[in-house]
């Protein structure tokens, strides 16, 4: 049952997203962007649905992690693997000195965990367990695919907006409805990748964050976790290089969250999800 839910709501988010890249396409470049904007779809789900992981690893610059490297890291998320009933996932590390992670993969057979250098560097092993048992939760949710899909489609949708204004300035113009049109469209494709990532990432971080308490046994090393790691972002500076498109996949937003950007996150506020954990004591 639960597998065929899965499976529908992965296609209907591919639909949806499919729908409004065509859509969007379309309004901005008339019947060939249209056309074009339906071939790129198609290959951007099939690619998206096949290749997951390594899409995620390489948007991120992740690199495997030897078990020989980190033996201690490896058997923390071997043993929490078991209590989840999963098998092991492949271990990354992102080269950044952010405390952040996030996972992927089509499903727990085909699934990874990357984990930044900042992260191993930061946390005990309370609050990494926490942090590592909300990534295999998310693998367990079989969320990793759907925030992957939907990282190609907004870094798609924020492509197609880019080469919109290079045609509204450099290409043939639109006149009257159409010009207006285009106008709209093109306000309206990056708003659409990040309406989408809020609807998808901010209920799925509430249920992860649960899920890995019960994982690990312990909401407060997770609450910890997500407190130092919270501060740690909202610093000076401490704003991770990585593609926007791939945001909502982290534990935390990676990049700095000041104005209409914090109220546009993929995330829940950090101080509500640790209260919740706290809860659960």
């Amino acid at each position: 049952m639960f597998s065929t839910m899965y499976r529908l709501k992965t296609f209907m988010l591919m639909v949806l997203l499919t729908v409004i890249l065509i859509v969007l396409g379309g309004a901005i470049a008339g019947e060939g962007g249209l056309i074009l904007a339906f071939g790129f779809a198609l290959v951007l789900n099939f690619v998206s649905y096949w290749y997951s992981d390594r899409i995620a690893i390489k948007m991120t610059k992740s690199k495997p992690l030897p078990e020989d490297e980190a033996p201690n890291l490896h058997r923390m998320v071997a043993d929490l693997s078991k209590k989840a009933d999963l098998p092991k996932p492949d271990v990354y590390i992102t080269p950044s000195q952010q405390p952040n992670a996030f996972a992927t993969g089509r499903n727990p057979d085909n699934a990874a965990i990357a984990l930044t250098e900042g992260i191993v560097d930061m946390l005990d092993k309370e609050e990494l367990e926490g942090v590592i048992a909300h990534e295999l939760s998310h693998i367990r949710n079989r969320d990793t695919l759907i925030s992957t899909i939907t990282a190609v489609m907004a870094g798609a949708l924020a492509f197609l907006a880019r080469m919109g204004r290079y045609r509204m300035l450099f290409g043939r113009r639109n006149r009257g409805a159409g010009a207006l049109i285009q106008i709209v469209a093109l306000i309206f494709a990056p708003l659409a990748a990040i309406i989408v990532k809020m609807a998808i990432s901010r209920t799925r971080e509430y249920k992860a964050d649960a899920s890995a308490a019960q994982i690990s046994g312990n909401p407060d090393g997770l609450a910890s976790a997500l407190d130092k790691m919270d501060r740690y972002i909202q610093g000076k500076d401490h704003k991770m290089e990585v593609n926007e498109a791939t945001s909502h996949m982290f534990i935390l937003n990676p990049l700095s969250r000041e104005g209409m950007s914090k109220l546009f996150s993929s995330h829940p506020a950090t101080e509500d999800r640790i209260s919740r954990l706290q809860q659960m004591r």
